[in-house]
């Protein structure tokens, strides 16, 4: 009945899985083994383009390392005003880049606009010494609001970003759950559409604890291997991430772990939205949900032991995820109904 977060689950067996049998026997360390081979080739494929896979074990490393690629230290990051890499890492991209600095626009639903985007852009003081100079554009996908953007809003953002001479990054912590909802292929939301450098998320999606950090271009990627090492994320056992990594991709599992919560997200969604004064702050593209709910209901629901967060006054948010059991989203609506009642 934890509906706090997709961080709270365990691993998806078929990870568990791959990580046991990556467990015979000896290999080669800090990455030159045959299962990081083969994570590159695996997500090549994926993506239909040849890439460079970094395998990292935090989100906030795959962020922030990917940003310092991208980046100088007088450089600037655009993103959203709630991005993780604004609200919830720590000052790491600013660390990690050396000191550059994060722009934050605002939008509706945690979507940027190209609008804005070009308007801030237009604003800057190019080659002005006492300024920061734009670098990159760091879009997150799905958003921290859980809506998804599409391959042509990709596109615009990024041919904004491409007139004023910028890099994109997109903040894939979520990226599964964006790929099953919009139905797309996964090149068509990144590479296609302008994107540079991906952070391939599979933590919240059923792995122990493994990202990837994605280059579509591969010459950004000649000293990542340094940086990847000097941020302490070289592993030398680097075989148990990439196991969990190469499962994670191997026949669709990915996008059948995302697709089912999401499934359970709408499920939630459509339940509470029945209930007599409540409404979604946000569309539901993934397999989070921000919904207002009367004050007797969101307590009710936390006194039965029910974990979700309160978000912003009656607003809560509920995540889902992987494995989420379809009697605990029926049992959290027939509880909502019987309160709202």
């Amino acid at each position: 009945m934890n509906f706090m977060s997709d961080n709270v689950t365990g691993a998806a067996p078929e990870i568990l899985e791959a990580v046991v049998k990556a467990n015979e026997g000896t290999a080669s360390s800090y990455g030159n083994d045959d299962w990081t081979k083969r994570l590159t080739q695996r997500l090549s494929d994926l993506f239909d383009r040849d890439v460079a896979v970094f395998p990292v074990a935090t989100g906030t490393a795959a962020n922030a390392l990917a940003l310092a690629a991208l980046t100088p230290p007088w450089g600037s990051i655009y993103c959203h005003a709630e991005a993780h890499i604004q609200a919830d890492e720590c000052g790491a991209p600013e660390m990690f880049t050396g000191g550059a600095k994060l722009v934050t626009l605002p939008g509706d639903h945690g979507k940027l606009t190209p609008g804005a985007l070009s308007a801030a852009l237009g604003r800057v003081h190019k080659g002005f010494v006492h300024v920061v100079q734009p670098a990159a554009l760091s879009l997150s996908q799905l958003t921290e609001c859980g809506t998804a953007y599409s391959p042509v809003e990709v596109a615009a953002l990024t041919d904004v970003a491409r007139h004023h001479g910028l890099r994109v990054h997109m903040d894939g912590a979520r990226f599964a759950n964006a790929v099953a909802s919009l139905g797309c292929s996964p090149a068509d939301i990144t590479w296609r559409a302008g994107v540079d450098v991906l952070s391939f998320g599979a933590t919240k999606n059923g792995a122990l604890g493994a990202e990837a950090v994605v280059f579509f271009d591969r010459e950004l990627s000649e000293n990542f291997g340094y940086r990847r090492k000097r941020a302490a994320h070289l592993f030398s056992k680097m075989r148990f991430l990439s196991a969990q990594l190469e499962a994670y991709v191997t026949d669709g599992l990915w996008l059948r772990l995302a697709g089912h919560a999401n499934r359970m997200a709408m499920r939630l969604a459509d339940g509470l939205l029945a209930l007599p004064g409540a409404h979604l702050a946000h569309p539901v593209d993934g397999n989070e949900l921000f919904v207002a709910l009367p004050e007797p209901v969101i307590a009710g629901l936390e006194a039965a032991g029910f974990g979700f967060y309160r978000w912003d006054g009656a607003v809560v948010r509920l995540v889902t995820a992987w494995n989420s059991d379809e009697a605990a989203v029926d049992a959290l609506l027939a509880a909502a109904r019987r309160l709202a009642g």
